[in-house]
């Protein structure tokens, strides 16, 4: 997959002077701290700090503009219009202005000279060469936003979906919303978390969450023969209880699929995880890029 158009994202854009601060009231990564050449993950909460959804944040002189699931994408854009009251900020989705497209492989150069692109050379790193910016994300890959459509290009999004699981970045979607607090899916690992930022929905709870040590539960990165985002997961300790969901999955080569999965982190690693009943198909866990302590 050098290219492929990503049918299953939807880009959302904010504008107007109070943009940055709006967002940065709503979210919680740093909005203010972001950079123009820069990117970010974050999240948005519930006021009882479930998440609803995470994305891809950066901003250029046209405002801010978040990459996230299209299943969600105006539910979200909805929502968080409800706040902006008097704040002199536009939501709007951009989807069908522009083509999200992923870039990764071998020759990703190459992929990006035809779109019209250049590399930025920093990790989160953002370049913007006329009409097309370019985004450098964890695994050596890009995403490319260029003005028009990607008819030419194929559709086929798995390949994106799994370099995201074995990245351990987590895209909330309609099956997994307010399950999780942002430290469950590790957003505090991937910078997508600021415990100095101030006040947003859910705040007061992350931060708890944070300072007392309470987290139980971690996001893994696993490989199942069969699983869904939603699906539910068993361990014998607690029998016919849920120990645990699937936030993301994508099909690998085998067959069988790559999943990142919440588990608990008292027994993750000593026990044996079952999708969908104590029954069913076991997890057979791997490695994240990034240290879980």
């Amino acid at each position: 997959m050098p290219a492929a158009f990503l049918d299953d994202f939807s880009l959302l854009r904010f504008t107007g002077p109070d943009a940055a601060a709006f967002l940065h009231g709503q979210l919680t990564c740093d909005v203010h701290g972001l950079k123009t050449d820069n990117s970010t993950y974050g999240g948005y909460c519930t006021p009882k700090g479930r998440l609803l959804a995470t994305f891809l944040l950066w901003h250029d002189a046209d405002g801010y503009r978040m990459l996230l699931p299209a299943s969600i994408a105006e539910p979200l854009r909805k929502r968080l219009s409800m706040y902006i009251l008097r704040a002199k900020v536009k939501a709007e989705d951009i989807t069908t202005t522009v083509a999200c497209i992923g870039v990764l492989g071998s020759d990703t150069a190459s992929a990006l000279d035809v779109l019209g692109g250049k590399a930025p050379e920093q990790l989160h790193g953002v370049r913007i060469e006329g009409a097309v910016t370019v985004i450098r994300l964890p695994g050596n890959r890009f995403l490319a936003i260029k003005a028009g459509d990607a008819s030419n290009l194929a559709t086929d999004n798995s390949a994106w979906l799994a370099a995201d699981i074995a990245n351990g970045i987590p895209f909330i979607g309609p099956a997994t919303q307010e399950e999780f607090v942002p430290q469950m899916v590790n957003l505090d690992l991937i910078g997508a978390l600021s415990y100095t930022k101030g006040c947003y929905p859910g705040q007061e709870i992350v931060a708890r969450t944070h300072y007392l040590g309470r987290l139980k539960q971690r996001m893994y990165r696993a490989s199942v023969a069969a699983a869904a985002p939603g699906d539910k997961l068993y361990c014998a300790e607690l029998g016919d209880q849920a120990a645990g969901m699937i936030v993301s999955a994508a099909p690998a080569d085998n067959g069988s699929q790559e999943v990142l999965a919440v588990l608990q982190t008292s027994n993750a690693a000593t026990t044996s995880y079952h999708c969908g009943s104590p029954q069913g198909p076991a997890l057979s866990l791997k490695t994240l890029p990034y240290p879980m302590d």
